[in-house]
């Protein structure tokens, strides 16, 4: 698991394979993302919270 920020969740490296990407993609245009870039790694983001949310209720 790969933690890019300390707010975010831990990440596969496929999911942070796919952010590297899209932010490369970003930086091509000029470093700005898309409408449609951010919703893609938002719902990467929220796929990874909530897999870390059921890994911590497994847990307890």
């Amino acid at each position: 698991m790969i933690r890019t920020h300390p707010d975010d969740p831990p990440l596969t490296a496929g999911e942070a394979a796919e952010i590297v990407r899209i932010t490369a993609m970003a930086m091509i245009r000029g470093g700005v993302l898309t409408t449609r870039q951010e919703k893609r790694i938002g719902r990467i983001l929220d796929t990874a919270r909530t897999r870390a949310e059921k890994a911590d209720a497994a847990q307890k």
